[in-house]
């Protein structure tokens, strides 16, 4: 694995591993070895987790960075809820999406996986008139 370098602000949130680091300054951090990681932006807390799709991002997200116990219980869910929404939508480019971002996340490339969930939040928010959550947009626009 090659090295990662990050450079964070102060006041930014990384979660890696299930492990919430806040940084206190300014700071340049390398990964050396694979980590399950998300920081600030590509965080979505569970109060934001209010459409079908994002609560579908929610529950990858905790399968993805959660404890071991929080990571089983968040693919149930992920699973769960994409059910519901391929049966509900009428979509037929948010149900290949969903397959999509499922098959990732069983192959453990849950970064992969949040990536395809917001293209699907990004069409639920066309789709239901909702405002989007700019951060995350944002994530995906760089």
């Amino acid at each position: 694995m090659s090295t990662l370098v990050l450079e964070l602000r102060q006041g930014d949130l990384m979660v890696v591993n299930g492990a919430p680091i806040r940084f206190r300054n300014r700071a340049r951090i390398e990964l050396t070895a694979k980590a399950r990681f998300l920081f600030g932006k590509q965080l979505m807390t569970p109060e934001a987790a209010n459409t079908p799709a994002r609560r579908i991002y929610f529950a990858l997200q905790t399968a993805y960075i959660g404890d071991e116990d929080e990571r089983e219980a968040g693919f149930a869910v992920a699973r769960r809820l994409i059910a519901e929404f391929q049966a509900a939508t009428t979509s037929t480019l948010a149900r290949d999406l969903l397959d999509r971002a499922l098959a990732a996340a069983e192959a453990d490339e849950c970064y992969q996986a949040l990536k395809l969930t917001r293209r699907v939040m990004r069409h639920e928010e066309v789709v239901l008139g909702v405002a989007p959550l700019s951060a995350l947009a944002e994530e995906d626009a760089q």
